[in-house]
Parts: C-alpha cells; structure tokens; sequence
C-alpha cells in the first residue's frame, strides 16, 4: 500500500525533471539557432535583429540573464547608432547575474565603443579602469589580457611607446598561444583577432620609436598571419597601413600611396576615422615628397574634414595644419590661412584637454593601484619587497607633490582671474572715447596752458581712435604726429598719466586686449600670437610677459578660464 501510494508521486516528479532537461535543452538551441541565423551578416548591419530580437525576448521570458548579456553584446556589433544604449543594457543585465567577470565584460564592451567608434578616450579609460577593478581576480585570462590590451592603447595615445610595448608583447605571447590550443573555433578566432591587433599596435609603438628595423620584422610576420576572408579586412586593412608607412620612412613614396589605397576602402566601410585620417595625411605627405603638391593638399584637407565631423585627431597629425598653413602662406591666402590657424588652434585645444586627463588618470588609477597591488604581493613572498615598497612610495608621493602642485597652481590662477574680473566690472578700464583729460593746475608741470590743452586734446583722440595699436610707435612719432617735441609730451605724459611713455602704450594695448578677449568670442578663438599682434606688439613673448605683470595672469589662462566660465554659465 506504501509502495503503491509513492508510485504516482515519483512518477510526476521523473515527468517534471523530464520536461525541464528537454525544455532547457530547446532553449540552448534556440539561443544558438538564432545566433547561428544572424552570425553571417557583416558589422552594423541591421537585418540581424530580426533575429536578436527574438533572442533577447526568449533571454528574457526565460529570466536567463546570462544569454540576455549575450544577446546585448550581439546587438552592440550589429546595431548602428544605437551601441551604447546596448552596452548599458549589457551592463545593467551584468550586475543582476552578480557574475563579476560580465560586469567587467561588459564596462570593457563600452569603453570599446567609445574608442573605436567614437575616439572618446576619457570616457574609454573610464569605462577600462571600472572593468579592471571587476577583470583583475578573474579566471578568464581572455578578458583579462582583452582590458590590457586597450589600456596599452591609451599608453601609446598618450606617447608611452616602451610601457605600451611592453603590454603589447605580453599580449602577442597569450593571444598567439591560444591561437594553436585545440580549443572551438570562436575561442581561437577571437584569439587570433587579439593577436593580430597586438601585433598592429606593437608596430605602432615601434614606428614612433624609429626603430624600423623591428618594424619590419613584424611586418613580415603579421602580413601572412592574417586570414584572407572577409571577416580579417579590418586587421589587413591595418596592416598596410602600416606597411604604407614603413615605405614612407623608407622615402618609397609611390609603393606607400598604392598601400594607403588599400588600406582605405575597409577602414571607411567600418567608419574607423582615426586610422583613415592617419592614412590622409601620410598620403598627402608622399604627394607632397613626389612633388604633387596639390594632391597633398587635397589629402590634408580630407584629415581636417574628418577632425571637423568628429572633433578627435591623434597627436602625431597636429603637423597637418601646420602643412596647410604653410601652403597657403606661400599662395598668399590670408584667408585660408587664418582659418586653418584656427583649426590648428582647436587641435591643440583636444589634444591638451585630452592629455591632462588621461595621463592624471593612467598613473592615478591605473598604474598607481598596479604598483600597490605589486607591493601587496612582495611583501607576502619575499623581504625585497620592501625596496620596492619605497620605490612605490616615492613614485606616488612625487605623482601626489605634482598633483598638489598642480592643483595649488590653478588656485592661484583662478585667484587672479578673479581679480581680473573685480577690476573689468569695477570699470578700471575706462572707455577712451569717454575719458577727457583736463587742465590741472595741480600739476607740477613748467608749460604754457594753451599747449597742455592742446597736447591732452590729441591724447586723448588719441586714445579714442586707438591709435596706440599702431606697431612700432615712439615717443618721437607720436610727438611728430601731435606737431610738438618729444620733451613736452613726456612731461605731459608724466604728469598726467603718472607713467612713463614706454608703460603708457603698454598699458593702453593690454587694457585694449584683456576686453577685446573678455567681451568677444573671437578673440578667444585667435593665437596669442595673432592677439599679440593685433594689440599692438612686435612679438608674442613680449605680450605676454606684459599681460602677466599687469592683469596677474598670462593671457592664455585667461581665455581658458573665460571660457570655461562661459561653458559654467550655460550649462
């Protein structure tokens, strides 16, 4: 009777688990049939979510959040506008599972998009430095070498060729080894997309480096490493690229423009700007080398015409524009000229902004908590840690007196900013056109009224036509031009403007400048050098030294800090 009673109950219990296995299992297939579907279309190419549709709701009414991470990640590759809005499903969907090495996967996904497909390199390093903190206890070497690699990325922007090279070396050897394991086929073909992009970014470092003789034994064996199909364009793309450069350096200025040819068609298919812009000008500079100067021209416009839609460039390019203005200060093209003066200016402006925060943070938060986590290490192994130990010390003690510095330096500039502004609104500098000098019998000065009169009456025309911004003006020029001498207008001068002559002009050409930037947009725009000039000075050093000992401050940190005022205030 017990026998018969537990019979039924164990019989719905082997149905249960037998509908689970199956279902479980049709959901695997499913999950891989609909991959399967979708996996042949190339990059960005919105006909597949057809299908990641369809996963990502199976991911979903199945609570799966494994699969759904997947499926996120698919969509990132294949979406074309909308990638961070899927890498900050991934991520979300990540820290529900509680799997530490999704939540890094998926912070690594994002940084990724905002350094190819945008060339945000702050918000990739943000997004890099968050997944090493989730990466750096993992036990998916591939993640963990992945998140190297791309902060090795940042260290060669940033012009650290050797530490970059050594993080691409260790990358070569542990993407390579995979590459022959027997392991599935997507193991071993994203391991081999690693060690190809390894390879390109340690050639890189070389070039900069000069050193082409290891240049060109890469070359010799990443060129037939790379598959020849079409899911291997990108990375033959890079290659010659790069091979079109080592031609360059070899001044084979023929055979780098049909390498640059090939290599431009898949880097404008995947949009990769960086690297097309590179291209641009190396092309342009063999143009150039050949004699073909206006086809150099038209390359070097087409890099200005990419910095101009995305507002990134990489440093070695700045020389760009300096080509440019050359060129059209040969053709007597002021206009041209000034605008890519410009443009040149706005370059210097990324690449600055671009460098202080990434260096700060690369040391900071990335190379400051690797020297700590070393420490930690010794210290538990061997007593040498100790040296070590002081030698970390002392490295992030100088890191801190320089950020200290640093920081206790832009008080001090922000400080006489503020000053500056105290004496622009209290009016200090008056508006010449409304300013009247008058006879003062006060004065202490032994000459007739009528021509002291006469002598503040041109002064101050003088000063309402601004006429002091006249280059190379004198004492004995401007006493030429008011008909009298020179002794009468240095005493007038003296007396009335309780200043030498010498320091009059100057300040009359500072006091013109500091509200010229102040109140227009355009001069904020302009070089100091051009500012210089337009104020009145032979030279930008000379300006400069004088905008300092008047205002308290160089002339360019008052127009970032004019500027960054005005950002402050609209937002």
């Amino acid at each position: 009777m017990i026998f018969n009673d537990r019979y039924p109950l164990i019989k719905r219990l082997l149905t249960l688990c037998c509908c689970i296995f199956v279902s479980f299992l049709f959901s695997q297939d499913s999950y891989a049939g609909y991959r399967k579907k979708y996996w042949g279309y190339d990059e960005n190419d919105q006909r597949a979510f057809v299908y990641i549709n369809q996963y990502i709701n199976l991911a979903k009414s199945e609570n799966n959040n494994s699969e759904l991470f997947q499926a996120y990640k698919d969509a990132i590759l294949f979406s074309k506008d909308e990638k961070l809005k899927f890498a900050d499903s991934a991520i979300s969907t990540a820290k529900k599972s509680a799997n530490r090495d999704l939540i890094g996967d998926g912070y690594l996904s994002k940084g990724a998009i905002y350094y190819f497909n945008h060339r945000k390199f702050q918000l990739a390093l943000n997004e890099y430095l968050t997944a090493y903190e989730y990466l750096k206890d993992s036990k998916d070497e591939f993640l963990k070498y992945q998140n190297l690699y791309h902060i090795g990325v940042i260290k060669s922007y940033l012009g650290y060729y050797e530490e970059a090279l050594e993080i691409f070396k260790q990358c070569i050897a542990f993407f390579e080894s995979k590459t022959k394991s027997d392991l599935h086929e997507n193991v071993i073909y994203n391991n081999r997309k690693g060690y190809l992009n390894s390879m390109h970014q340690a050639i890189i470092c070389y070039q900069a480096m000069g050193k082409y003789d290891e240049v060109k034994k890469l070359l010799a064996v990443l060129g037939p490493s790379i598959p020849k199909t079409k899911d291997f364009s990108l990375e033959h793309s890079y290659y010659k690229k790069s091979l079109g450069v080592s031609d360059f350096s070899n001044k084979m200025y023929a055979d780098a423009i049909k390498d640059f040819d090939q290599s431009l068609p898949a880097l404008l298919k995947v949009n990769d700007f960086t690297w097309a812009s590179y291209v641009y000008y190396y092309k342009g500079k063999s143009y150039a080398n050949l004699g073909k100067e206006e086809l150099g021209v038209e390359n070097y416009k087409k890099v200005d015409s990419i910095f101009k839609k995305h507002q990134f460039i990489l440093p070695e390019l700045r020389a760009n524009y300096e080509e440019l203005i050359t060129y059209y200060k040969k053709k007597k093209s002021p206009e041209n000229e000034l605008y890519y003066t410009n443009q040149l200016l706005k370059v210097d402006s990324v690449i600055s902004s671009d460098f202080k925060y990434l260096s700060t943070r690369i040391y900071k938060d990335y190379d400051t908590k690797q020297l700590l986590e070393v420490k930690e290490n010794l210290q538990k192994t061997n007593s040498f840690g100790i040296a070590l130990l002081i030698i970390s010390a002392i490295v992030i003690i100088l890191l801190g007196c320089m950020m200290f510095y640093r920081i206790k330096k832009q008080k001090q500039i922000q400080q006489k900013y503020n000053e500056l502004l105290v004496k622009i609104e209290d009016e200090k500098f008056p508006d010449p056109e409304i300013e009247t000098l008058k006879f003062d019998l006060t004065k202490n000065i032994k000459l007739d009224q009528n021509i002291i009169e006469k002598l503040l009456k041109d002064i101050s025309n003088f000063e309402a036509k601004e006429k002091f911004l006249e280059k190379g003006l004198t004492l004995k020029k401007l006493a030429e031009h008011f008909k009298t001498n020179t002794s009468y207008l240095s005493q007038v001068i003296n007396e009335y403007k309780g200043t030498n002559f010498s320091v009059y002009i100057n300040v009359l050409r500072i006091n013109y400048a500091t509200q010229k930037i102040y109140h227009d947009k355009e001069w904020r725009k302009y070089s100091i050098e051009h500012i210089a000039s337009a104020s009145g000075f032979s030279n930008r050093q000379s300006f400069s030294n004088i905008f300092l000992e008047i205002n308290g401050i160089r002339p360019v940190d008052f127009i970032k800090k004019r500027i960054k005022e005005l950002e402050t205030g609209e937002e």
